[in-house]
């Protein structure tokens, strides 16, 4: 089949967001984001990082996409690690003179537009003079949404939204500035649940972390489910601490038209941990893409909540002001 021209989306995923995996919590230091706005932090996506100088320490991230951004730091603190993208792995390092931010540490462009698993792993002094440290502040992943041309509406559904189905018991959060809307919905109930049926090319969902919640499952249209940690990443005592609203624990996109679900379940452990809901956004096309092989490069939307954008291409105008409008109230500052 031709390349088909399509609008594009570079995704930002926050340190935080719980679809980068962290093994081995205790191995990374991070900010409280429970503590407001710090002007030391600025010049971190969100306020947050994630930061070991513990060797072999490791996070990972599944994404289906064309592209691959990740940013940090580089310094003198700062050594070798390795990016494995589906089995190919590639030495580089973070040391440099002088201290960055911001920095990109590896861009992995024209992948098969497939599911991909990158895994990240500090590798600590490998080289002469090489630091210890490695710091992780966002990523970027470039997703297909519809032809080129097409026009796209997004939906923001708040957690007392009709649509959604919950079972078990959950409670109505005290306002919160920072949640869409103003509240939340939380559980820690055994296999509660939310569940949507919805026709889209692409879904957020958006919860918070802080460090009495858990695990969590999503299955989209009755799939395997796939476990996320909601977990905040200050490694804490059990408690409500560390919390970091508007972090996204699901997303998906380059949906078809058919109709679709997806179901949220609570797993406590024995802990008893919580799930939190704050909004899901659904985006729907005016035209979707069909199953193509060939997905050729038309305009990049950019969704970004602080600092410039890294697109390659944004596409300007209505489009992306709609876009970045909704995405920006979703996950504010911290104040």
């Amino acid at each position: 089949m031709h390349d088909v021209a399509v609008t594009k989306f570079n995704l930002t995923v926050d340190d935080f967001d719980s679809l980068i995996t962290y093994p081995v919590q205790s191995q990374w230091t991070t900010p409280d984001p429970s503590a407001g706005r710090n002007p030391a932090l600025a010049e971190w996506f969100d306020e947050t990082f994630h930061r070991t100088n513990v060797t072999g320490a490791s996070f990972s991230f599944g994404f289906k996409g064309s592209e691959f951004f990740l940013y940090g730091a580089a310094g003198p603190a700062f050594g070798s690690y390795e990016i494995d993208i589906d089995g190919h792995a590639e030495e580089l390092s973070a040391h440099a003179a002088q201290n960055a931010s911001e920095h990109l540490l590896f861009h992995a462009r024209r992948l098969p537009y497939t599911t991909h698993i990158v895994t990240v792993t500090n590798l600590g002094p490998r080289r002469r003079g090489d630091g210890t440290d490695l710091l992780v502040d966002f990523l970027q992943t470039t997703v297909d949404l519809a032809p080129a041309g097409a026009t796209l509406t997004n939906t923001t559904l708040e957690e007392t939204d009709p649509r959604l189905v919950y079972t078990g018991n959950w409670t109505e959060n005290v306002f919160n500035p920072l949640f869409s809307g103003g509240f939340s919905r939380f559980t820690n109930g055994d296999g509660a649940s939310v569940s949507l049926n919805f026709s889209a090319t692409a879904i957020f969902i958006f919860g918070d972390k802080t460090d009495r919640h858990g695990l969590y499952t999503v299955a989209l249209d009755g799939g395997a489910p796939q476990t996320f940690n909601g977990v905040s990443g200050c490694g804490g005592a059990f408690a409500h601490a560390c919390e970091k609203d508007n972090t996204l624990a699901y997303f998906a996109a380059n949906l078809d038209a058919r109709p679709h679900s997806v179901t949220v379940t609570n797993i406590p452990g024995a802990l008893g941990a919580f799930f939190d809901l704050d909004a899901i956004v659904l985006l729907t096309p005016s035209e979707y893409l069909g199953d193509h092989e060939g997905h050729g490069y038309e305009d990049t939307l950019v969704a970004r909540t602080s600092g410039a954008s890294r697109a390659a291409s944004p596409v300007s105008g209505p489009l992306l002001l709609m876009f970045f409008f909704a995405l920006y109230f979703l996950r504010p500052f911290h104040k």
